[in-house]
């Protein structure tokens, strides 16, 4: 992975000031990298649903499993806790499981039916569970819980679950169902369905005499009040902390835990003893790394409000910030819609800022109050052996959209600028590349991360079950776009990005984060067929039977789409795009074959500034470059000399592109990199042209497959795929054409 240095501004912005919000608070995406994961299946866990029933789909999932660790006994046992209630031991094999406890069937108010983190949410082996047989897990319980249990420090203000945490004695430690007791740990309420206790585990570095032998950490989330409360700065309350415990101790609440006494706030009135670290959201992993050389570091993945995702370097007394701080920016309770620069003063605050991070760059126009579909999911730092390409990478991901980052921790310092992450690819052990919603068959993901007592990695996903071992490393191809045509590239769909808060539309790899609509077909129009090496999924253009309801895709905002504003006053577009005859056409009835285009900026849905189309001239069907520079003026048409179907063979995979040089009135096409001879069709100068760009207004959409964008007529469908389309506000020279085309095909 290129050592890319990526800086987060913590400044005031040029020209500005703190009370200025901060339109894209981390400009640098994460790098894509050319290293990928290879991913070996070792299990596949039963179906579960959750207690009450939902009819939340992003709880009903295969199931709810949610981690995947080893035993410490030697056994090579796997556990593998499961949100809706069972805890499995999977063999060495990975083929033998057991249900060694279900949470759902022995405590009569479990609850996981409302809420990401409800239910059975996890379990932490005591590193000496071979001698004592001593293990530890949370669970939530609902309202008859809250009416009859009384809760070791005072529920939050209507609280509707309870956290506990339980310590279990097992009879035989060998044995691959639990016999044996319990005791009950810790209880406490919150007072909303999100941002419950966590993550609970013991610090797998800590040998028999270390201080931190045999002391359990507690990841406790806020309960959602941060948002418009100072609850996770409140020392004397436990939510939005991790708290480290002695559970062989006495001393705290009840006398049913200790409170070690090398805990930060131990002896600070009116501060709970219990507390490791506070100012927290919703810590959702953590992670200690085994290497000693970089301290035995604890790092934290802590799950964003409005944008920011982030990893954190966690020490003893830490405030991480929240909720006066979100990441490495100012948050401010009254606007949740922003985030603002730091203060001059804001290192008399002494708050922890993250190591590595990411932001959310919701698409554009969506609403900032409404989850974009992003949310981290906390990994592992990797200190195995069997993946070489690994050592001494903090390898984590975004639970949702299942994709995988990296980050080497020797620059995850503290007090430095955040370490720049890397998008990993993954890969099948027969050497095909994957996406992770590839491998679970949905958009939504729910990753998860988890390693053995070996250091070895593993990566899980409630969306079908499976649990994978990282196996190996290898490299992918270059990236899919030149620099010449990156630096253009306002809008670009691969179809290998579903937005993962609805599948049916697709993410823009471009500049404007324009979100383009799969009309009436939804996720089913993504299919796997490769247009060019290392490709993989298409898009699918179907004309359907009955009355608009085509598969097509498009855009469509009537008062201007402002996310292609790149696109007014352009002085030049080209699109760019793999396509490919799956079917009949033109269709019956119909005497043009829609392919990609810019809508005007007066369009009702028709009318276009920048098109790719096939359609009747001078008798016969060509393929053509249809621009209009003016809104409401004449087009003109380039057209091919060759027969279209010489241009685009059934079956067959062909790159084609159009450029539209407005300040000039000139017009190509480009088939498989080369410019294809043609001619114009409209005498004279329909353009009216004066050396200036296209109108002055915003396009009102992108078409692709039909002539309207939206779900509302139809006159010509293609019976055809696309993949890789590309919309630049340049007109790109037949040199950069030719340079994609070969990138694509000599990746």
């Amino acid at each position: 992975m290129a050592a890319v240095a990526v800086v987060v501004s913590t400044a005031v912005p040029a020209g500005g000031s703190a009370d200025e919000p901060i339109a894209d608070p981390i400009p640098q995406d994460p790098i894509p990298s050319r290293l990928g994961l290879v991913l070996a299946e070792v299990a596949r866990l039963p179906a579960s649903t959750p207690t009450p029933p939902t009819t939340d789909t992003r709880l009903n999932r295969h199931n709810r499993i949610n981690f995947v660790g080893e035993v410490p006994d030697g056994s090579g046992r796997r556990y593998v806790p499961d949100l809706n209630g069972p805890l499995y031991l999977l063999d060495r094999d990975g083929e033998t499981r057991h249900v060694y406890l279900d949470f759902a069937a022995r405590f009569p108010h479990f609850f996981s039916g409302r809420g990401m983190g409800s239910g059975f949410g996890f379990v932490a082996f005591h590193p000496d569970f071979a001698r004592n047989g001593k293990l530890y897990t949370v669970h939530t319980e609902g309202r008859g819980a809250i009416d009859t249990e009384t809760p070791t420090y005072p529920d939050q203000p209507n609280a509707v679950v309870q956290s506990v945490v339980s310590e279990w004695t097992a009879t035989d430690p060998s044995a691959d169902v639990f016999t044996g007791t319990r005791r009950e740990l810790f209880r406490y309420g919150f007072a909303t369905y999100i941002h419950a206790v966590q993550q609970i585990d013991f610090n797998p570095t800590a040998r028999p005499g270390d201080p931190d032998h045999g002391l359990l950490y507690l990841a406790v989330g806020d309960g959602g009040l941060g948002v418009t409360s100072d609850v996770p700065q409140d020392l004397g309350n436990p939510a939005g902390k991790i708290l480290r415990i002695d559970p062989a101790g006495t001393n705290g609440p009840g006398g049913r835990y200790g409170i070690p006494a090398a805990n930060p706030f131990v002896g600070r009135p009116g501060a709970l003893g219990e507390i490791y670290a506070y100012g927290m959201r919703d810590p959702h992993r953590f992670t200690w790394d085994r290497d000693r050389t970089n301290g035995h570091a604890l790092y934290v993945g802590h799950i964003g409000q409005h944008s920011i995702e982030a990893v954190y370097e966690v020490r003893a007394g830490d405030n991480l910030g929240w909720s006066r701080r979100e990441g490495a920016f100012t948050y401010r309770h009254e606007d949740q819609c922003h985030l603002y620069p730091l203060p001059p003063d804001d290192a008399r605050h002494g708050y922890a800022y993250p190591v590595a991070a990411y932001d959310h760059d919701p698409p554009a126009g969506w609403p900032c109050t409404t989850d974009s579909g992003h949310a981290i999911s906390g990994g592992q730092v990797y200190r195995g052996r069997a993946v070489p390409g690994l050592r001494g990478k903090y390898v984590f991901g975004d639970l949702v959209d299942g994709r995988v980052f990296a980050t080497d921790v020797s620059r995850m310092r503290r007090g430095e600028p955040p370490a720049p992450l890397h998008e990993l690819k993954v890969f099948d052990t027969d050497g095909t590349e994957r996406r992770m919603a590839d491998l679970v068959g949905d958009g939504r993901v729910d990753l998860r991360f988890g390693t053995d007592a070996a250091g070895e990695l593993y990566l899980l996903a409630k969306a079908d079950g499976r649990i994978w071992q990282v196996v190996g490393t290898r490299e992918g191809p270059r990236p899919e776009v030149t620099p010449d045509v990156a630096r253009n590239l306002v809008a670009h769909y691969d179809f290998e990005h579903p937005f993962p808060v609805d599948d049916a539309r697709e993410l823009d790899l471009g500049e404007s984060r324009t979100l383009l609509a799969l009309v009436n077909g939804g996720d089913r129009m993504r299919t796997r067929d490769a247009a060019f090496p290392g490709g993989g999924h298409a898009l699918e253009l179907r004309p359907q039977p009955g009355a608009n309801d085509d598969w097509k895709a498009g855009v469509w905002d009537a008062d201007g789409a402002e996310s292609l504003r790149a696109f007014n006053g352009a002085k030049g577009i080209t699109i760019m795009g793999w396509f490919k005859q799956t079917g009949a056409n033109p269709g019956p009835g119909y005497g043009a074959i829609g392919l990609a285009g810019l809508l005007s900026g007066d369009s009702d849905g028709h009318a276009v500034r920048a098109l790719i189309e096939a359609f009747e001239v001078d008798g016969r069907l060509r393929l053509v470059a249809l621009g209009r520079r003016v809104d409401g003026g004449a087009s003109q048409t380039y057209a091919a000399d060759l027969d279209w179907q010489q241009v685009l063979p059934p079956n067959r995979w062909v790159h084609l592109a159009a450029t539209f040089d407005f300040t000039r009135g000139r017009m190509a096409l480009y088939r498989d990199g080369r410019p294809l001879p043609g001619s114009y069709t409209v005498p004279g100068d329909p353009w009216q042209v004066d050396g200036t760009g296209a109108s002055a207004t915003d396009p009102r959409g992108i078409k692709v497959g039909g002539s309207f964008p939206q779900d509302t007529a139809e006159r010509n469908p293609c019976a055809c795929r696309v993949d890789s389309l590309m919309f630049l506000d340049v007109a790109a020279s037949a040199e950069v054409v030719a340079a994609q085309f070969r990138r694509f095909t000599w990746r």
